[in-house]
């Protein structure tokens, strides 16, 4: 099958990109144009064509900025399709993406699927030419839209998105980088090290980890994620982060370490005892669980359905950071059930959440909506 991914750059796009190609896809996945001296199609090691598609200035742009340049990726896009290689499937990333997705294929009659990934905030019942308006639109104009999680569902259920389009396909790991043996980050040995991964925003729940770090004495917590580690001196939230650890008399456990490359993430995993996950955050607590780390986080948002509780982590009350510092505790105090809550992740991050597995069942996805030519008998009049 021929399928085209609409997306931003984006690291789920290229990891399902490469699973949907070596089961066998011709696999075609355009982004806009950002560096001038990239090549207009590159080719990966998995045989998918990246195509940089000229939209608008070459260079950066944040992704709210967007907008005014879809329509002119949407022409680029319908040229292509009508001219050369034509998709049976269009499968568009983000809302952006959907809207160029839709303009172009429904010229041609292509099926398109929708990931958003992430709603608007605030702005979900939001009347007019809102990102929650075009989301709501969009979620309406194509074939299916495919959720991560029970909660994202929910959400697309709320703004509009009639349930019978939805279908709920989970994120995948890739568990050949992000497994428990490989380097490890150094570490002081008798300091159990408890580790948090995102962006440096409120909901991602830091101030609740640093508060949490009361009750559970001798322990560290380093929080990986935000800017440059050169940049976090400046940074709102880094400040915000380091008063509070001040405030509450753990600053001398408290560590802030910055973004680091995707490279390097794995062995930042390996170094912890326990990590401590944001309930929005699906995707570090998998890749956590794809390198044998046991998961502790608020039971509420996409954790419930990727924290197995008692089995591969536990889920505390959310909003309690004392109920978090006690199972912190409990866990960082029992090395037998940290392994073999370890051993249960590793095996649910390896079989429910494989980027082949995901893969097949996207695949599913787009086998059902393929268009199939008129037969003899369905042409004659």
């Amino acid at each position: 099958m021929r399928i085209a991914m609409i997306s931003e750059p984006d690291a789920h796009v290229d990891d399902l990109s490469a699973a949907l190609a070596e089961l066998g896809h011709d696999v075609r996945v355009y982004i806009r144009r950002e560096d001038p001296d990239v090549a207009e199609v590159v080719i990966t090691p998995s045989g998918v064509h990246v195509v940089h598609v000229v939209a608008g200035p070459v260079r950066p742009i944040p992704s709210d900025l967007l907008l005014p340049h879809m329509g002119e990726f949407a022409r680029v896009l319908g040229e292509q399709w009508r001219d050369g290689w034509t998709p049976d499937v269009v499968h568009a990333h983000f809302w952006t993406g959907g809207l160029a997705a839709v303009t172009a294929a429904k010229q041609i009659d292509i099926p398109v699927v929708q990931s958003f990934h992430e709603l608007g905030e605030g702005e979900a019942m939001a009347p007019g030419p809102s990102r929650a308006g075009y989301e709501r639109a969009l979620g309406r104009a194509v074939d299916r839209v495919v959720a991560q999680t029970q909660d994202e569902l929910h959400g697309l259920v709320r703004i509009g998105v009639p349930r019978s389009r939805l279908t709920v396909v989970p994120s995948g790991v890739d568990s050949d980088r992000f497994t428990p043996d490989g380097p490890s980050v150094e570490r002081d040995p008798e300091r159990p090290r408890i580790l948090s991964v995102g962006r440096l925003v409120e909901r991602k729940g830091f101030g609740d980890v640093i508060q949490a770090m009361r009750y559970v004495p001798g322990a560290e917590v380093v929080v990986v994620g935000g800017p440059a580690p050169d940049q976090l001196p400046a940074d709102p939230g880094a400040r915000l982060l380091r008063s509070m650890a001040e405030q509450f008399k753990v600053a001398d456990r408290f560590k802030l370490v910055g973004s680091v490359a995707d490279r390097d993430l794995p062995s930042w995993y390996r170094s912890a005892d326990v990590l401590v996950a944001s309930p929005w955050d699906e995707q570090s607590a998998l890749e956590a669980m794809a390198c044998g780390v046991p998961v502790v986080g608020a039971a509420e948002g996409t954790l419930t359905e990727t924290v197995v509780d008692g089995l591969t982590g536990d889920l505390v009350p959310g909003r309690d950071p004392r109920a978090l510092g006690g199972a912190l505790r409990r866990l960082i105090n029992d090395k037998v059930r940290r392994f073999t809550y370890a051993t249960a992740a590793l095996d649910r991050a390896r079989q429910a959440y494989s980027w082949k597995r995901v893969a097949s069942q996207i695949g599913s996805v787009y086998t059902s909506l393929r268009r199939t030519p008129a037969t003899a008998e369905e042409t004659t009049v």
